[in-house]
């Protein structure tokens, strides 16, 4: 049987899912009658209690028994990577560990509180989507592109590098493109996958190229490549870097399947009521999937659309483009418990980093990224982390900070800061250089990127990530 014929018999996604789909498979290897399979699988749904000592499905009723417990009385195996992690996140993790769809998670080092899944948390679960696992800004993404352009345009053609930026990009919540709408081919595919997307099509056209605010970011700066990438010899250039997602119709989609999500399942305690999940055999978590990743064409064709405009404007080619995204679930192969399951693996806030694939994990305004390629390591579901990892929380980094504290900073490193708001300072973000080295499992650094010309929403625009 297979998990939709399942989850009609009352079989929910997860643990159960998986035990039935194994003891039914060794039934059918004794030479089991298919015909009953339909009959034993809704005796043991409708009373799990009576079968606990049950040779062949007494682990598919213990799983019933715990699920319908609301939660695990112990977490799904986890890990972190970091010493020192705040403790709010740490116990987030814990608690999603202890969802009843959860099979495995991972914590990174840039690790702080979030919306139901921690900032830097990585969680697998089996049949089933959470909506905030992936986050409000779906897809939200890395792209770095080295620019054909002299190194030494970064003090001697600031101006015109500056100007680049502010004409061919937006900033702010809100943010779009009155004139002059962006083309782009993913305008063409199907936003009638969900009536959030379809309603926003247009919303979305006009922010396409746009970066919003938080923490999304547009800045030029000096790479250095260690070793040759891509074609790209080893040596030192001048590149673009950007940080942005799927802008409103993401939040949009966020909030409207968090919803269903809360309403499928009011019995989840308080601690647990921000991952309620969606069942992929279901026609909301279809419709979720659908447009969480045409959320991810939407966000990629975002960043292709900067970067395209501004090394149009400036009249140059492309040596290289690398870019990773955050903020998204994707369909795995992982090795759970001795044997390799099929898993969504959720990564809010956590770069892909399977063996051999590229990522860029940023730092601050004033201090470096890194280009990196994963190692694949399986303990953390082969991923990292996506930047420094904040802390203090805006709120307290507005009340803390004066412009005057960061000047210093950003002069002595040779920032020009064309705008930003104080809650994005370097003095909020972790050391970039501590959560690299509490990773060095999960990637190999191939090269570094230091900004030097970087442009943020302006003060007092309220987050978007």
């Amino acid at each position: 049987m297979n998990t939709k014929q399942l989850s009609k018999l009352g079989v929910p996604c997860g643990e159960p899912m998986h035990l039935a789909k194994d003891w039914i498979a060794t039934f059918l290897l004794r030479k089991g009658d298919r015909s009953l399979i339909e009959a034993m699988v809704g005796e043991v749904v409708a009373d799990p209690a009576a079968f606990l000592n049950d040779a062949l499905r007494g682990n598919f009723a213990n799983s019933l028994m715990e699920g319908r417990s609301v939660a695990r009385r112990k977490p799904v195996p986890w890990r972190q990577w970091g010493a020192d992690l705040e403790p709010q996140s740490v116990e987030q993790m814990e608690h999603a560990c202890r969802l009843p769809v959860s099979v495995q998670g991972a914590l990174m080092p840039d690790a702080h509180l979030g919306y139901g899944l921690p900032i830097g948390g990585v969680l697998a679960t089996e049949g089933a989507v959470v909506p905030y696992a992936v986050g409000v800004d779906i897809a939200c993404r890395m792209k770095m592109t080295v620019l054909d352009v002299p190194l030494e345009a970064l003090e001697r053609r600031q101006d015109w590098l500056r100007k680049a930026i502010e004409e061919e990009t937006r900033f702010g919540i809100g943010a779009a493109f009155q004139r002059n709408q962006r083309e782009h081919p993913v305008m063409d595919a199907d936003w009638s996958v969900s009536r959030v997307t379809q309603k926003n099509k247009d919303k979305a056209w006009n922010q396409l190229g746009t970066s919003g605010s938080g923490n999304h970011f547009v800045e030029f700066g000096r790479f250095e490549a260690r070793e040759p990438i891509e074609g790209l010899p080893e040596g030192e250039y001048l590149a673009l870097l950007s940080h942005s997602g799927s802008r409103g119709t993401g939040a949009g989609v966020c909030a409207h399947y968090s919803r269903l999500a809360k309403k499928r399942h009011p019995e989840l305690p308080r601690e647990l009521a921000n991952l309620a999940w969606l069942d992929l055999s279901t026609q909301e978590g279809q419709e979720y999937w659908k447009a969480m990743n045409l959320m991810g064409e939407y966000a990629a064709a975002n960043h292709a659309c900067i970067h395209k405009h501004i090394a149009g404007n400036l009249g140059v080619e492309v040596m290289l483009d690398v870019e990773n995204h955050h903020n998204f679930a994707w369909e795995e192969d992982h090795w759970i418990d001795g044997e390799k399951r099929r898993v969504i693996v959720h990564r809010k806030g956590a770069t892909p980093a399977g063996k051999g694939v590229l990522g860029i994990i940023p730092g601050s305004m004033a201090s470096p990224g890194f280009l990196v390629r994963g190692k694949g390591n399986p303990q953390s579901l082969k991923s990292a982390s996506h930047g420094a990892g904040r802390v203090m929380s805006r709120t307290q980094a507005n009340k803390t900070f004066e412009w005057k504290h960061a000047q210093p900073v950003l002069d002595e490193r040779g920032i020009v800061l064309i705008s930003a708001g104080l809650d994005e300072l370097p003095m909020v973000y972790k050391d970039i250089h501590q959560v690299m080295a509490a990773q060095e499992d999960l990637v190999e650094v191939m090269g570094q990127f230091d900004p030097k010309i970087v442009k943020m929403a302006p003060a007092g625009e309220r987050p978007e990530d």
